[in-house]
């Protein structure tokens, strides 16, 4: 015969549904957590793409063009360069758009390049100032050419974005927090009987306490494996999906993912049985009833 509590609501099936509304709730969770840092590799990938444009001087020696790439490679804010001739610009024109300027122009209008990229934390224009600074110095650079508007434009959509999804991210826990507390409250409150008794026959708080914080964190690693296990099914079929999505969400960030949901599972619901069970044992027995 399953035991009843003493309102009549079977005590396993209460521990059952709290553990499936905690594994919601921390499903949840780790799907934003997963979002966010699959947000966060796009931004990196954005900010990776700015950069500046080294204009190199009209036959341009090959031991200053030589220095110039040295220095570039030496820097550990630059994250690549290329080096576009001006043949290579004149065909990618006329590849682009099919216009041949040789023939109209008779003369070839672009100058030898090097795009360069820089590392995500210097995508903002002091940083790439501060970097070119001393290339622009360089012998055989004609100009240095930063597209500040542009990347002043991404970097507030970027700080605009992320302002966004932190205040979202803020009030789902917050939320989550809540309906965990108050689904381990309700699994607490179905034995709150239970509690009393023990009150009554001398037994101390600690003693009172302790199982119901065991269960109840139980409850929340059971919880916590379960949500993890259907976040890794969600990961491992949206990396067959596509490879952008396997390199934005790792499966080492997953996994730091998974191990976050198992520790918020244990804290949250230990916590919340500490506090729930702390309630009925300064309840008399007439608070029993509300």
């Amino acid at each position: 015969m399953v035991k009843k509590s003493h309102n009549g609501i079977s005590i396993i099936s209460a521990q059952l549904t709290s553990t499936v509304s905690v594994m919601l709730v921390l499903l949840l969770l780790g799907i934003i957590a997963l979002m966010g840092i699959a947000a966060n590799s796009v931004k990196q990938s954005i900010q990776e793409s700015m950069g500046f444009n080294i204009v190199l001087a009209d036959s341009i020696p090959q031991s200053h063009l030589n220095n110039i790439k040295q220095l570039c490679s030496a820097s550990p804010a630059i994250a690549s360069q290329r080096y576009v001739s001006s043949t290579d610009a004149l065909a990618q024109w006329q590849q682009q758009t099919g216009d041949d300027l040789m023939e109209i122009l008779e003369v070839n209008p672009f100058s030898s390049e090097i795009e360069i990229k820089v590392k995500s934390q210097y995508a903002n224009t002091d940083s790439i100032e501060k970097i070119s600074a001393p290339i622009k110095a360089m012998p055989g650079v004609s100009e240095i050419t930063v597209p500040t508007q542009m990347v002043d434009s991404i970097n507030q959509s970027l700080r605009s974005l992320a302002l966004v999804l932190t205040a979202v991210s803020a009030l789902l826990l917050l939320i989550s927090f809540v309906l965990i507390n108050n689904t381990v409250h309700l699994a607490i409150y179905a034995r709150r009987f239970t509690i009393h008794t023990m009150k009554l026959v001398g037994a101390t708080a600690g003693f009172i306490r302790k199982p119901f914080i065991t269960s109840n964190i139980l409850c929340g690693i059971i919880a916590a494996l379960a949500a993890d296990a259907i976040l890794a099914a969600i990961v491992a079929y949206a990396h067959t999906i596509s490879t952008e999505i396997s390199r934005a969400v790792s499966w080492v960030h997953a996994t730091g993912v998974f191990v976050v949901i198992l520790i918020a599972g244990i804290i949250i619901t230990g916590t919340a049985a500490f506090f729930s069970t702390n309630k009925y044992l300064r309840s008399d027995y007439n608070d029993m009833f509300r």
